[in-house]
């Protein structure tokens, strides 16, 4: 998939834990634990928006867009 999720990087420049951010944003641990795997499908506004908010970021810190081209030179 070629958009790649980074709430990872931005939670460990933040220092926080997952387990802290899902009680800043109010979503459950698995929820955020899909979407910091890169294994959700979609992610509301609404959702980015609480989670960019926490960890005072832009949403283009978070998610990345990577051609397929990209993705299999980098394996």
């Amino acid at each position: 998939m070629p958009i790649i999720v980074n709430l990872d990087v931005m939670m460990a420049k933040r220092k926080m834990s997952l387990n802290e951010l899902s009680e800043k944003v109010g979503l459950t641990l698995s929820n955020l634990s899909i979407l910091k795997t890169g294994k959700a499908k979609a992610i509301r506004f609404s959702t980015l928006e609480i989670i960019c908010n926490a960890l005072e970021c832009q949403p283009g810190d978070i998610l990345e867009y990577k051609t397929d081209e990209e993705m299999t030179t980098n394996r």
